[in-house]
């Protein structure tokens, strides 16, 4: 049975899922509703392949949850608490995940969440809601009030994560709010 544990922001979810394997390879069960007290039904999985050096978001939605999975390399996931109420507002957690250790993250609406690629990797993502531009949000990944080590010398972003603005320079409105889900 996989190892759930709550990492240091509110209803953030880590799994280490079990692992079996033989001489013909292996089986991971990557995962399970049921892992998840907020646990809801993911409606669309998504795949990405970056090369090592990229930075992803940081990225953040007002409605979707996100639980993301490395089959293939290895990624320091960084994540941010943004909702304002929150237990653990303003709390940073960063981790590395990958075929390392096969383990998996969900992440609640208005965490913000981004990643680097330590290697060449893939990245599998599921998520509860269809895909809505107007609940695609950023926040900058270098703000110094988030303190997010990325672990690259020479980052490769993309023009939107270079222009996400700093946690104070949130539009209004556009910033989360805490509420435990049913």
């Amino acid at each position: 049975m996989a190892r759930i544990e709550q990492g240091a922001i509110a209803g953030v979810f880590v799994v280490t899922p079990d692992v079996h394997g033989d001489e013909r390879g292996r089986f991971v069960e990557t995962y399970r509703r049921a892992w998840f007290p907020e646990g809801r039904e993911m409606l669309q999985g998504n795949r990405s392949d970056k090369q090592a050096g990229a930075i992803v978001g940081l990225h953040y939605h007002l409605h979707q949850a996100d639980y993301w999975y490395v089959p293939r390399g290895r990624a320091r996931v960084g994540l941010h608490d943004l909702r304002a109420g929150s237990p653990t507002d303003g709390q940073t957690l960063a981790l590395e995940i990958g075929e390392h250790d096969h383990r998996g993250v969900f992440i609640p609406p208005g965490v913000a969440h981004g990643f680097s690629a330590l290697s060449d990797l893939t990245i599998t993502y599921l998520v509860d809601q269809y895909y809505n531009p107007d609940d695609e949000l950023g926040v900058a990944w270098n703000d110094p009030a988030i303190g997010m080590d990325w672990k690259v010398a020479e980052p490769i972003l993309s023009r939107r994560d270079r222009e996400n603005p700093r946690r104070t320079d949130l539009p209004p409105g556009r910033r989360p709010t805490w509420r435990l889900r049913t």
